[in-house]
């Protein structure tokens, strides 16, 4: 992963990201030429700095959108609009929650995603999956053909925004006849931006309702259904698989086996290279992610947010898929859990290494691979296919 700002690792791995979602190379060099005299973290212009420059950018690109349906265009249209969403969404993430242009941001990725999907015909629908007493902001990819399909449903992490790991990973999963359900779950996204709804380390419940969701559709296999989630979902997914019993498989993209542990040396170290967090200011989102007022309120959730006691109730396939120069999560948590995973009939762990790439956190250095090497498990498992024809 190249390092754009070498004393920001957040802003550095949202630019890998933005990456992987498509922004291109001359794009990204622009801006961040802009952006190197306020890069430092702690930087007092930084956050206003980011915001400002990929709100421009995320505009222009929904201008041109616009443009081209005025032309009679809707599939050039698309393409800016998924980059006009990519770009607003990454605007919202490295600001406060706290500063009002954070939902404003948030708000205009929703609405350009949203363009994107309608104008490029993608297969895939924004739905709300039934929960409680109100309902979790999802996007449903559809796998091609006829017929009842497997299905992954996927889970955030600790920052992660469902539209933009659509934007990743949702065609190689349809590639290999696999449905995906894009959830947010309490803490992550609309859940917790819009509905107010805060993490908890119960993920079963809000994994369940995505389950109800999919045995009501007539294009999902109930009995094909497996969990996929990412960096802090490593928790979330395998704590949702051991518990729910109807999913067949699952998949922790990027292990997390302890993050009471965890959070204790990034709340102490936050800004370092080694522990470094993908926030800007992890201690502010910690609190805002568990719905508290103080960091001892939030750390009593995050001590149950840990796969100790949990991961010897999983009984099917899983797969850990860790990136070997992890600057997040060490690697020891990938491993703890593969072998803590003693009553699955197939635990397999995938480190990627820096010679093959894919080796940083939730390989956001080259997520194709990545999300390829993924995608072939959960068709072995649940009856894809891995090969064309």
């Amino acid at each position: 992963m190249k390092d754009y700002f070498p004393e920001n690792y957040p802003w550095t791995l949202a630019i890998s990201a933005m990456g992987c979602c498509g922004m291109p190379a001359s794009v990204i060099n622009d801006v961040c030429a802009g952006l190197k005299e306020v890069a430092p973290l702690g930087h007092p212009q930084g956050p206003e700095r980011w915001y400002q420059a990929w709100t421009v950018c995320g505009e222009r690109f929904a201008r041109m959108g616009r443009a081209d349906l005025e032309q009679g265009r809707p599939l050039s249209a698309g393409r800016k609009f998924m980059r006009a969403a990519v770009a607003h969404f990454y605007a919202n993430r490295l600001i406060s929650h706290r500063d009002p242009r954070n939902l404003e941001a948030y708000k205009k990725g929703l609405d350009t995603f949203k363009l994107y999907l309608e104008k490029s015909g993608e297969q895939a629908e924004l739905i709300e999956v039934p929960y409680k007493d109100t309902t979790l902001p999802s996007v449903f990819s559809r796998a091609p053909g006829e017929g009842r399909k497997p299905c992954m449903v996927h889970f955030g992490g600790f920052d992660s925004i469902k539209e933009a790991t659509y934007i990743t990973n949702a065609e190689t999963f349809r590639r290999r006849g696999i449905s995906v359900l894009y959830v947010d779950h309490p803490g992550v996204g609309g859940a917790l931006r819009l509905r107010g709804l805060a993490a908890f380390p119960e993920t079963e419940v809000p994994a369940g309702a995505a389950v109800d969701y999919l045995e009501g559709r007539d294009d999902v296999d109930a009995d094909r259904i497996g969990m996929i989630a990412q960096s802090l979902g490593g928790y979330y997914g395998t704590r949702a698989a051991a518990f729910e019993k109807r999913f067949k498989c699952c998949i922790a993209w990027g292990a997390l086996w302890d993050f009471e542990e965890l959070a204790w040396k990034l709340i102490k170290k936050a800004g370092g290279t080694g522990d470094a967090p993908s926030v800007t200011d992890f201690t502010e989102h910690l609190l805002w992610v568990f719905g508290k007022d103080t960091v001892e309120e939030a750390m009593k959730v995050a001590a149950g947010c840990k796969l100790e006691g949990v991961i010897g109730k999983l009984t099917v396939p899983y797969l850990v898929q860790h990136g070997g120069n992890d600057r997040q999560v060490p690697l020891a948590h990938a491993r703890k859990s593969v072998e803590g995973a003693v009553n699955s009939p197939r635990a397999e762990i995938k480190i990627f290494s820096i010679e093959e790439g894919a080796c940083e956190h939730c390989n956001f250095d080259d997520r194709e691979i990545a999300n390829d090497y993924m995608a072939d498990f959960a068709a072995e498992v649940l009856g894809g296919h891995t090969k064309s024809g």
